[in-house]
């Protein structure tokens, strides 16, 4: 059918196609076109984890996330999650697994988020990009945990990725581990 970009910015796209639906008719579908990014949950140790704290525009408040950030055009997961995780906090990874990818909201964007585990962490400096202000903290995981059921911790891909890093220890210790 027929595509076209309404809108083409610096990090995301606006796409308004023509599509062939399956009873034969035709219909429009807008969405916003990413090109995926990726996060991690940085464990300073077994029991900490590092989040950053910045103030963002849309919702006009400071919000705790995890690291993260857009993939470059070509760029892998594994690549960016380790750029990421440097520029944002410093740190290096000696180990990088990957928990799970998800669709932060197919009704209207095919952007997805690559989580990643972040172990054996080895300290250095951040290098921010111009327009980033941010600052890092090393937090409790069960705090952190605490911070997505109260509300303090609203992003997704950050409330997402603690709840599956939560289940994922479970059923690494066994289903009658506590956390």
């Amino acid at each position: 059918m027929r595509d076209r970009y309404h809108y083409r910015g610096k990090a995301v796209d606006f796409r308004v196609d023509e599509v062939l639906l399956p009873n034969g008719r035709r219909a429009v579908r807008e969405y916003m076109d990413h090109p995926g990014a990726v996060a991690a949950v940085p464990f300073v140790d077994k029991d900490t984890i590092v989040l950053v704290q910045q103030y963002r525009y849309p919702v006009s408040r400071l919000t705790w996330e995890l690291p993260a950030g857009k993939l470059d055009k070509g760029e892998h997961p594994l690549r960016c999650v380790r750029r990421e995780l440097r520029e944002e906090t410093g740190y290096t990874a000696r180990r990088l697994r990957h928990l799970m990818t998800y669709f932060t909201a197919p009704a209207f964007s095919n952007e997805r988020i690559h989580i990643y585990l972040a172990e054996g962490l080895i300290p250095g400096k951040m290098s921010l990009d111009d327009d980033e202000f941010l600052r890092s903290s090393a937090v409790p995981f069960r705090k952190a945990l605490d911070w997505v059921l109260s509300g303090r911790i609203r992003d997704s891909k950050t409330v997402i990725a603690l709840l599956a890093c939560a289940l994922d220890r479970r059923l690494q210790k066994g289903r009658s581990a506590v956390l």
